[in-house]
């Protein structure tokens, strides 16, 4: 008999200006131990970065064809990233891993288990149901709350962090979302469209090592509010 092939998960990781973090980022996703018969497929996106991440990318892309490397001649954000690398999977789960490692890839394998054992279509990571994070910005985490608040009284699902970067999908029920915002409005243009799909979703709890803005962190207030106009968008008028 005919082994079946390995099943593939593709890991998308949107990058702009991670020079200094992207080595270790790359390093830990290659490491990280997947559930028998499941390989990697890791496609990075350059968004135009200014720190030295394209250079270094670049190299890579001469170096080593195992992986999948595109480039933005122009910064767009992350959803329009996300788009990019969305293009560009060809495994039979998708997932979405930040370069700036507040996320933790040894949790892939807890966010495959609800796919894998049939219950699942979508895995939602949420940091605020039982795992370490690093404590940081009361009013960012009053912010998530409301955002996800809102999120559900538009969806009807019942998610804890719907901005959470962890979202794992089955290929078939990714080939069906035409991403479209460009920035951090990709997560809930994401869990509308997944909700009005009717996908199953599950939520499990990873860890979470938040940055400062003086080490990096990238979304802002505007962000927020790009938020609450993506919600009412995507649930209600599209």
């Amino acid at each position: 008999m005919t082994a079946s092939p390995p099943k593939v998960l593709s890991v998308v990781i949107p990058v702009y200006n991670e020079v200094n973090l992207l080595p270790m980022l790359l390093g830990r996703v290659e490491s990280v131990p997947l559930p028998q018969g499941i390989t990697k497929q890791i496609i990075l996106v350059d968004d135009c970065s200014k720190d030295g991440t394209t250079d270094l990318l670049r190299d890579l892309a001469q170096k080593r064809p195992d992986l999948t490397i595109k480039f933005h001649e122009v910064n767009q954000g992350k959803g329009a990233a996300l788009r990019t690398g969305f293009a560009a999977v060809t495994g039979d789960f998708v997932i979405v891993q930040d370069a700036d490692l507040e996320y933790d890839p040894r949790e892939f394998p807890r966010l495959l288990e609800p796919i894998l054992d049939g219950r699942a279509d979508v895995v939602f990571g949420s940091r605020f149901i039982g795992q370490t994070h690093r404590v940081l910005y009361y009013w960012h985490y009053v912010g998530n709350k409301l955002l996800t608040m809102l999120s559900n009284m538009c969806s009807n699902l019942n998610l804890t962090d719907m901005e959470c970067c962890y979202k794992l999908f089955k290929r078939e029920v990714a080939d069906q979302i035409k991403l479209e915002e460009p920035r951090f409005g990709i997560e809930p243009e994401l869990t509308a469209k997944v909700a009005r799909l009717g996908a199953r979703i599950y939520e499990t709890p990873v860890s979470y090592s938040g940055r400062t803005f003086a080490e990096g962190k990238k979304i802002n207030w505007k962000d927020g509010f790009s938020a609450i106009r993506c919600i009412l968008k995507y649930n209600l008028f599209k």
